[in-house]
């Protein structure tokens, strides 16, 4: 009881926040109702997050029938407790989704204490609650619990290529991401979380006049060109703008590493390794660069080159970004193994032909909408079973999302939830207000209580989408 009027107290305060930003009373803090609607909905405006599919439809009815079903479970227990019977069980479709309540005597339910009718409408979020707490507990030791039978960690395995995506000439099912760029992979939020990096860094180059700017990205590699490709190519002089880099139709902007054992690039001095205010831009094929030798590193240091060749690295802009992927594919892995020596033992994966690299060219947020990917990697090289994990998680995570918001959908004081009966007990208890001011203040907080929440919700909506 004393966690549901808690939960009341802060949905109140949350909702008067909010009421508060839309009437311009203090700043809109984008970041806190990102973390808000991510946390609560499940909602993250991150790049694979941004739409939702009829399967994530589907877990959402599964978790929202459970979710409804512990909650008035908990009413009914509670109810129990104090020696009151169900009338009728009622359920219903709301907007496509579930719903159900446990219809009680309202007068059996007026003549008890003040405190025992509190602990029944209280009952629903609080098992709701802990149903969040059960969910929280089963994500954190189910890579415990499948561990004789999947690795979890390793590598991102792909369970599904879209057939429409670029990667599907590439990527099949059954597949390890061993990096993204530069960037190693172990996990299916670190490829999420990689992107959202890339695509943040395109936003910033495009909204920065600094074309110095983008080497935060293209710095991590390059590629050693010869100098007779250079001859050939396209130059284009420019100020050092990200727009001033368009090349024709099937050629790609390259640009010279800055290295500090190297003298000869465009702009560039060893004394201060940066570009001056003007310099060139190289278009060539990305067919004749991709299967080049590689050079540069992260800071900088070496360009690994010969004397003919130059260091040049892809520019990088928003829509129009060079991404290199590496990935492993484990039956090609087995038959390598088999196939070699017994004094030859193969070294560690990706140092023999167990890795395969190529190159995304284009938008990097489609790379969050192309796979299908899981954390886990089954032990055995049958791939049955593979999605179970990820199925178990997704339950677990839908579960989690929607009981919660069913706990502080129930904790608003509007009309028709625990909210309004929660909401009427507490004024009972203010004995020095009389009973017709406690109904007028009841309907008041009702009214501007479901009219708050329905503008937080039409933001929460416009935010998402």
């Amino acid at each position: 009881m004393g966690f549901s009027l808690s939960l009341l107290v802060g949905v109140l305060l949350i909702l008067l926040w909010e009421l508060g930003g839309a009437l311009h009373l203090h700043s809109v803090n984008n970041s806190f109702n990102g973390l808000l609607n991510g946390f609560v909905f499940g909602f993250y405006s991150s790049i694979s997050e941004a739409f939702i599919s009829l399967t994530d439809i589907g877990y959402i009815c599964l978790s929202s029938i459970v979710s409804v079903f512990i909650h008035e479970v908990g009413h009914a227990l509670a109810a129990a407790s104090e020696g009151i019977q169900m009338e009728y069980i009622a359920v219903f479709l709301a907007a496509l989704f579930p719903g159900a309540l446990v219809a009680f005597n309202l007068e059996v339910l007026q003549a008890l204490p003040r405190n025992a009718a509190l602990r029944i409408y209280c009952a629903g979020i609080w098992h709701n609650a802990a149903f969040c707490v059960v969910c929280s507990l089963i994500l954190f030791l189910l890579p415990l619990v499948l561990e004789p039978f999947y690795l979890y960690g390793e590598s991102p395995m792909v369970l599904n290529v879209s057939q429409k995506s670029p990667l599907a000439g590439h990527l099949a099912p059954g597949d390890l991401i061993v990096s993204l760029g530069s960037t190693r992979v172990h996990s299916v939020q670190e490829w999420k979380d990689t992107i959202a990096l890339f695509n943040v860094q395109m936003l910033q180059i495009g909204s920065s006049r600094d074309f110095e700017s983008s080497l935060a990205i293209r710095g991590r590699t390059g590629y050693c060109v010869p100098s007779y490709l250079i001859r050939g190519s396209i130059e284009i002089q420019t100020e050092w703008h990200v727009n001033d880099t368009t090349c024709p139709s099937e050629l790609f902007p390259f640009v010279s590493i800055p290295c500090v054992n190297s003298h000869n690039f465009d702009g560039v001095t060893s004394k201060d390794n940066h570009f001056e205010g003007t310099g060139s831009i190289r278009c060539l094929n990305p067919k004749d660069v991709i299967k080049l030798k590689n050079c540069g590193n992260h800071d900088r240091s070496s360009c690994s080159c010969l004397e003919d060749e130059s260091c040049l690295s892809p520019v990088q802009k928003p829509g129009l970004a060079w991404v290199e992927i590496t990935y492993s594919r484990p039956s090609v892995c087995q038959k390598s193994q088999m196939n070699s020596f017994p004094e030859h033992k193969p070294h560690k994966s990706g140092e023999m032909n167990c890795t395969s690299t190529f190159t995304f060219l284009g938008d990097i947020i489609t790379l969050g909408h192309a796979l299908r990917l899981t954390s886990y990697q089954p032990r055995w090289s049958i791939n049955f079973g593979s999605s179970l994990p990820t199925v178990l998680e997704k339950l677990c995570v839908y579960a989690f999302h929607v009981s919660l918001a069913l706990a502080l959908l129930n904790s608003l004081p509007v009309y028709f939830l625990d909210g309004e009966c929660i909401l009427e007990v507490i004024l009972q208890h203010s004995s020095f207000l009389r009973q017709r001011t406690r109904r007028r203040l009841l309907q008041w907080i009702l009214a501007g209580g479901t009219f708050v929440s329905v503008l937080v919700f039409i933001q929460t909506f416009l935010f998402v989408w």
